[in-house]
C-alpha cells in the first residue's frame, strides 16, 4: 500500500511538471499582454508598474528553476545570491544612467509626436529596439574593447535567473542607451516603448531561466532559454543566438544554431583567465582597463 502511494505520488509530481513544462511559456506571455492592456486602460503609474513586474517576472521564474530545473547544478548557492544582487544593483544604475543622454538627445531630435497608431507602434517599437540590442550585442563580441566589458557577463558556468543581471555597468549603459536612443528618436510613444519594455524583461530573464521549458517551432520567432544557452556556450561554433527577446535577427544575419535537441557543451569563458572571478565585483569592473594577458599564458 505505501509502495502503491508512493508510485502514485511521483506519477503526480512529474504530471504537474509535464504541465509546468507546457504552459510556463505561454503564461508568461498571457501575463505580459494582461499587464499591459490594464496599465494602459486605467492608466497606471508606467514606470512603477515595470519595477514591480521585473520583481514578478524574477520571483515566478526563481520558483520555477526550483520546480523544473534544467539543471540542477546550476542552483546558485546562498553566497552567489550575494554575489548577483550587487550586479543587480549596479545594472540598475546602468540602465537608469542610459536614460540621461536619450533624455537629452530626444529633447532636441525626437519628432513632437507619434505618426503610429499604437497598434502598429508596438510591433514596430519591439522590431527596431530588438535589432538594435542584437547588433549591440554582436559588437560587443567581436570588438575587443566592449567584449572586455560584455564579457564580465560571460564568466559564470552556469545560465540562471540570478546571473542574468551579472554585467558591467558600461555595459548596460552603452547596450541600453543605444536602444533607448533608438526607439524614442523613431518617435515611439511611451506607452508603445512601456509594452515592449515589460516584454523585453519578461524575455530576458526568461531565456536566462534554468528551467526546463521548451518552446518548439516558436524558438524561430521569439529567443528562448534552449538558445540562449547556445549562447553562452564555450564552444562558438554553436554559440550564436545573440539576440535575447526575438530570434528572428539570428536567422536574418546567420547567427541562428539551435536545432531541436542540441545542448551546450558546457558554458562559461573558453579562457576563463581572461576575467576575473564573478565574486571580484571591483576586479571585473576594473579589468577593462588592465593589460591583457599574452596568449599563451591563457590555458585554451
Amino acid at each position: 500500500m505505501v509502495q502503491c502511494r508512493t508510485a502514485k505520488g511521483v506519477a503526480v509530481g512529474a504530471y504537474l511538471r509535464s504541465v509546468l513544462r507546457h504552459v510556463a511559456y505561454p503564461t508568461l506571455l498571457i501575463t505580459v499582454v494582461s499587464i499591459s492592456v490594464a496599465a494602459l486602460r486605467w492608466r497606471w503609474d508606467l514606470g512603477r508598474t515595470s519595477q514591480f513586474f521585473l520583481v514578478g517576472v524574477i520571483g515566478c521564474l526563481t520558483v520555477l528553476e526550483w520546480l523544473i530545473p534544467y539543471e540542477p547544478e546550476w542552483q546558485p548557492v546562498l553566497a552567489e545570491w550575494g554575489w548577483y544582487g550587487v550586479y543587480f544593483v549596479l545594472t540598475m544604475v546602468g540602465g537608469a544612467l542610459a536614460q540621461v543622454p536619450v533624455a537629452a538627445a530626444v529633447g532636441r531630435l525626437a519628432p513632437p509626436h507619434p505618426t503610429l497608431p499604437l497598434w502598429a507602434e508596438i510591433p514596430a517599437a519591439l522590431l527596431l529596439g530588438s535589432l538594435a540590442n542584437y547588433l549591440m550585442h554582436r559588437w560587443s563580441h567581436t570588438n575587443p574593447w566592449l567584449w572586455r566589458l560584455h564579457g564580465v557577463h560571460h564568466v559564470p558556468a552556469k545560465v540562471n535567473v540570478a546571473n542574468n543581471g551579472v554585467n558591467h555597468v558600461l555595459d548596460v549603459l552603452l547596450t541600453q542607451g543605444a536602444v533607448q536612443l533608438s526607439l524614442a528618436l523613431a518617435g515611439f510613444s511611451a506607452e508603445s516603448v512601456f509594452v515592449v519594455g515589460l516584454f523585453v524583461v519578461a524575455q530576458g530573464y526568461f531565456v536566462h531561466a534554468n528551467v526546463d521549458v521548451r518552446i518548439g517551432a516558436l524558438n524561430h520567432v521569439f529567443a528562448g532559454p534552449e538558445q540562449h544557452r547556445l549562447h553562452h556556450s564555450v564552444d562558438l561554433a554553436e554559440a550564436g543566438h545573440y539576440g535575447s527577446d526575438l530570434s528572428v535577427w539570428d536567422h536574418v544575419f546567420g547567427s541562428f544554431t539551435w536545432r531541436p535537441g542540441l545542448r551546450p557543451a558546457a558554458v562559461g569563458l573558453q579562457r576563463p583567465s581572461e576575467f576575473p572571478r564573478t565574486e571580484a565585483v571591483l576586479a571585473s569592473h576594473l579589468q577593462p582597463w588592465r593589460r591583457p594577458a599574452r596568449a599563451n599564458d591563457v590555458p585554451a
